[in-house]
């Protein structure tokens, strides 16, 4: 078998001796020994994580190379290996987006919890009551959906 040279443009970014990175037009290129294994948009994130992922789990870098030459978090790297090798690759680019959910309470909810905040029910008492966090309800209570009347 012949040996081959690893023959990398000249803006490339060497993470180890045989995998590099380079940007042109916006997209982002990994090398294997010069050959590109690799593409995606410059500002696609979960095709950016993916990749990582994926060249940590096949053994091309480890997360350390990766997060020294890319100035990110050794976790992240090691993160994004762990989780292409337990959810798989869909999650990375199938997942639901769940930023917000954390404090949405059905309008029914709502309604109840303003009725026990007016009977004076503390905002612990009213969570533990409705199943939800406390958290939850001092959003909506901050946010003016429910109000809080005060003793006179």
């Amino acid at each position: 078998m012949q040996m081959q040279l690893p023959i990398f443009p000249q803006t490339t970014k060497l993470i180890n001796s045989n995998v590099g990175l380079f940007e042109r037009d916006d997209f982002v290129y990994y090398l294997h020994n010069g050959s590109p294994i690799y593409c995606h948009e410059k500002n696609d994130l979960n095709s950016y994580r993916y990749i990582i992922a994926n060249l940590v789990v096949t053994g091309l870098c480890s997360p350390i190379d990766l997060a020294r030459d890319l100035g990110v978090s050794n976790r992240n790297m090691q993160r994004y290996a762990k989780t292409l090798r337990e959810k798989g690759t869909d999650w990375f680019f199938n997942k639901e987006e769940k930023r917000g959910d954390a404090h949405k309470l059905t309008d029914e909810m709502l309604g109840e919890a303003q009725k026990l905040i007016s009977k004076f029910y503390s905002v612990c008492d009213v969570a533990k009551l409705l199943g939800v966090t406390e958290g939850a309800i001092r959003y909506h209570i901050k946010k003016g959906a429910i109000k809080k009347k005060w003793k006179l």
